[in-house]
């Protein structure tokens, strides 16, 4: 019957709505739940029709059988009830049906806000740790030691040379050239860079 198509798309929107909270979960199954009795309402009120259709056929075949006897102002009345019966039923079916869809629709709409609510709750936090800068204390300063040999070589960096391979190669302390250096970051020593060795041999 036609309202079925628009009552299952209502029910497949109804799935398709993911509550990010217990909350909207809970809401969700109970609007699944009141879908699904309306839905078995407007079923029933359908049979209801199609029997009452049914048995005013029988009584449109019953009208046409007397149609030839003398009581043709009873037949006139008894057409005139059914079509009455019927513009009744229908117009009891479309109201219902009315009902259940703004019912339908009164429940989604509020569905729709506290998903939004739970949604904007759920961003505002991050959006606000993303627009936070990030504290920012005093640059660290290098500490270096002052207490290597004074004495030593100088020693070009070669390619593939590290600190402690330098170190291993003229008997020197790998803290010792950082120091003497002032190497703020040993590891970004470069080919031709001349480094003073304290105690290097």
């Amino acid at each position: 019957m036609p309202g079925r198509s628009a009552l299952c798309s209502l029910l497949i929107a109804v799935a398709a709505v993911g509550a990010p909270r217990a909350t909207a979960q809970t809401d969700v199954a109970d609007m699944r739940e009141d879908v699904r009795g309306l839905t078995q309402r407007v079923n029933e009120l359908s049979l209801r029709v199609e029997q009452l259709e049914h048995e005013n056929s029988e009584l449109r075949a019953k009208v046409a059988s007397v149609e030839g006897s003398r009581d043709t102002v009873s037949v006139a009345q008894l057409n005139s009830a059914v079509a009455e019966l019927n513009a009744a039923i229908k117009s009891a079916v479309a109201s219902s049906r009315g009902e259940i869809l703004e019912q339908v629709g009164t429940q989604m709409e509020k569905l729709a806000k506290q998903t939004n609510a739970a949604l904007d709750s759920i961003a505002k936090p991050s959006a606000a740790a993303q627009a936070r800068p990030a504290p920012q204390g005093p640059p660290a300063k290098p500490a270096f030691g002052d207490s290597y040999p004074k004495e030593g070589m100088s020693y070009t960096v070669q390619k593939g040379d590290t600190v402690g391979l330098i170190a291993k190669k003229t008997g020197a302390k790998t803290q010792d050239i950082i120091d003497a250096n002032k190497l703020l970051d040993p590891s970004r020593i470069q080919a031709g860079q001349v480094l003073f060795v304290p105690g290097g041999k």
